[in-house]
């Protein structure tokens, strides 16, 4: 065979006629609004279906009974057509309807990026408009919103994707929605999409003013009459400006001398902190492994173990010698350090990824707990520990954190039903 300035010579077939015409396809975006009630979908879909339409997209919000349903669908047939039934299907239903048509079908955006929590109470219009505008001076775009509570605070769940070129970093974007956060006055939680953030396996809790309200050490001191110079101490080793370990021995030692019977008294005393063991009891219920770490006393600990049914715990052990305690401390000190390590051997135990934990706390002894978390969230918390944790809740509910981790009102409230737990506290 003899070829000439690279031409092929191929084989001709038997002729089949004309190719059939490829009809082009039309990309359309369909909206639907007004009283939301049973059977709208159905009649949409049957009229996209009747034409032979291809689904791209669909997303649906219902808010106090009205609908918004948008599909964004392809169309080879004629989209004038098509708008002409809709036109005629949907107001029939009582319900308006739109056709307009869209881009190419593949610049539609795949996923979020991003997750950004809201909480207050409540969430005024202002407050949501200084985060929105936030983002847009970032060019990041709020993909979807939906509400994940009402109770004990209002909360909104944001979908958003960075800009494709010149992204923020995420230190960037956590820094601006935390500018944000404070301008507003609402607390401002940023995580991203992916499957570590939904898939978190095991929870630790500071205990003093975190778990429960209160320093265990300052009601042990009350019974000494030395309460006020040792909430003192306390507070200045919670700012950072007093290592925890020489703050503890300096407080312990002010409780030379009492019965150990007021470690009985002091458990029985503690108040949990609102929210608490729905928290617990929630997490639980997703096969949470839940614990504490604390630098509190194991003799007062172990009563709120039990009592909430935690997995497992970490704490310093006060000597006690003919009944009384001695005003030292039992063994290595459970300090910022400490709690860290506690994190990480409790990980190992049962088995999971480090970057599939969480841990919650105020203070900041609980910086380094917080930093080796796959998730660190500090709660009411000194301006040390918010700032350098991942997410910052100044609310004073500790099932905000549930919120924080994707769990939402409806969903805590109808298992609590299920178990006869169900109910609402006046706030």
């Amino acid at each position: 065979m003899s070829r000439s300035s690279g031409d092929e010579h191929v084989a001709a077939g038997p002729d089949t006629g004309p190719a059939p015409a490829v009809l082009p396809r039309t990309t359309l975006v369909v909206t639907v609004t007004g009283p939301d009630f049973p059977g709208v979908s159905a009649t949409l879909f049957t009229v996209l279906a009747e034409h032979g339409a291809e689904m791209l997209d669909v997303q649906q919000a219902t808010i106090n009974g009205h609908l918004s349903l948008s599909a964004l669908v392809g169309v080879t047939g004629s989209p004038t057509r098509l708008a002409a039934s809709l036109d005629v299907a949907i107001p029939a239903l009582g319900l308006a309807v739109t056709v307009e048509t869209g881009g190419d079908a593949s610049s539609v955006h795949p996923y979020s990026t991003h997750v950004v929590s809201v909480l207050g109470r409540p969430i005024t219009a202002a407050h949501f408009a200084e985060v929105a505008r936030t983002l847009a001076a970032l060019r990041v775009n709020i993909d979807r919103v939906r509400r994940v509570a009402d109770y004990p605070v209002t909360g909104l769940e944001l979908r958003i994707s960075v800009p494709g070129v010149s992204p923020p970093s995420d230190t960037a974007l956590r820094q601006a929605l935390v500018g944000a956060s404070q301008r507003a006055g609402v607390d401002v939680a940023v995580q991203r999409v992916g499957i570590a953030q939904r898939a978190k396996r095991l929870i630790v809790f500071d205990v003093d003013s975190t778990l429960v309200q209160g320093e265990v050490i300052e009601m042990l001191a009350a019974h000494a009459g030395r309460e006020a110079e040792v909430r003192e101490v306390t507070e200045a080793a919670m700012r950072g400006e007093i290592d925890f370990t020489e703050s503890l021995h300096r407080r312990v030692a002010t409780l030379k001398g009492l019965p150990a019977s007021c470690l009985h008294d002091v458990a029985m005393a503690l108040e949990l902190t609102p929210g608490a063991r729905t928290t617990v009891r929630t997490l639980k219920r997703l096969g949470y492994r839940c614990g504490v770490v604390s630098g509190g006393f194991t003799q007062v600990i172990d009563y709120l173990v039990e009592d909430l049914g935690l997995d497992h715990a970490a704490a310093n052990e006060l000597e006690i010698v003919d009944g009384h305690l001695t005003g030292k401390v039992l063994g290595e000190v459970v300090d910022r350090a400490g709690k860290a390590r506690s994190l990480l051997e409790f990980a190992a135990r049962y088995d999971v990824p480090v970057e599939q934990t969480v841990a919650v706390g105020d203070g900041a002894n609980d910086l380094d707990m917080l930093a080796a978390a796959g998730l660190g969230i500090a709660f009411n918390a000194k301006p040390v520990v918010a700032a350098a944790a991942d997410t910052a809740l100044s609310t004073p509910f500790l099932d905000a954190v549930l919120f924080v981790l994707g769990v939402t009102r409806d969903e805590i409230e109808v298992a609590d039903a299920a178990e006869g737990l169900l109910r609402r506290v006046p706030l």
